[in-house]
């Protein structure tokens, strides 16, 4: 792309189509360099400079699109959905006996409890958690994606690069940091709330995202 004015590079910036990683390089001369190497986009400066165009043939690494909000959502909504019903025939198991009980009128009691019911039911719910679990934890690590993400063909990448966050950043940083803090009283409630709230700034990076130095792309 280019020639291009700075106002217009620094409104790729914003809405998260480029960062100060991106190579460009001016007009006039043969260099790539990182957008963060030129004065004109250290803070402060407003110094109009344009970006020559790339060579015939000459590659230039471009910012993949962001995900819809609407997408993101309903990538979370599927890995819900399939962890429901994974977990569902161990959880219908477990709960029978309280069921039973519920619809009788009265408390269960040890007599009611079918023993052998009752360890199948928490076996398969232990069987199906750990399962998504492990599936899910893979597929981020390896690809950025949760089975909801790849089915809407959308990943997480690293803010910076665009490369695959890896364990690191996918799942510790971006996952279990943020909800052992959406676990304290008081401060989870605001920290979740803050943290969907995020999802309207202009490169749409939650606080989760934040924190794990990632966004949420189109494949």
């Amino acid at each position: 792309y280019g020639p291009v004015s700075a106002d217009q590079v620094r409104s790729w910036i914003t809405a998260g189509r480029a960062n100060l990683e991106t190579k460009a390089k001016a007009a006039g001369t043969d260099e790539w360099r990182r957008l963060g190497d030129f004065v004109e986009f250290m803070p402060g400066e407003r110094v109009p400079p344009t970006i020559a165009p790339p060579a015939s043939g000459e590659a230039v690494p471009t910012a993949a699109p962001l995900a819809e909000r609407s997408t993101r959502l309903a990538a979370n909504f599927i890995d819900n959905v399939i962890a429901a019903v994974a977990c569902l025939p161990g959880g219908l198991l477990f709960g029978a006996a309280a069921l039973q009980s519920l619809l009788s009128g009265r408390l269960p009691s040890s007599e009611d409890v079918n023993v052998a019911q009752l360890l199948l039911g928490i076996g398969l719910l232990a069987a199906a958690v750990l399962t998504v679990a492990i599936v899910q934890l893979w597929m981020l690590t390896k690809r950025g994606q949760t089975l909801g993400k790849r089915m809407l063909d959308i990943r997480i990448v690293r803010f910076a690069d665009e490369g695959n966050p890896g364990f690191a950043s996918a799942v510790l940083l971006r996952a279990i940091v943020p909800g052992v803090i959406g676990a304290m009283p008081y401060i989870g409630m605001v920290f979740t709330l803050v943290d969907i709230c995020f999802i309207y700034r202009a490169d749409r990076r939650c606080l989760h995202d934040l924190i794990a130095g990632t966004k949420v792309v189109k494949c």
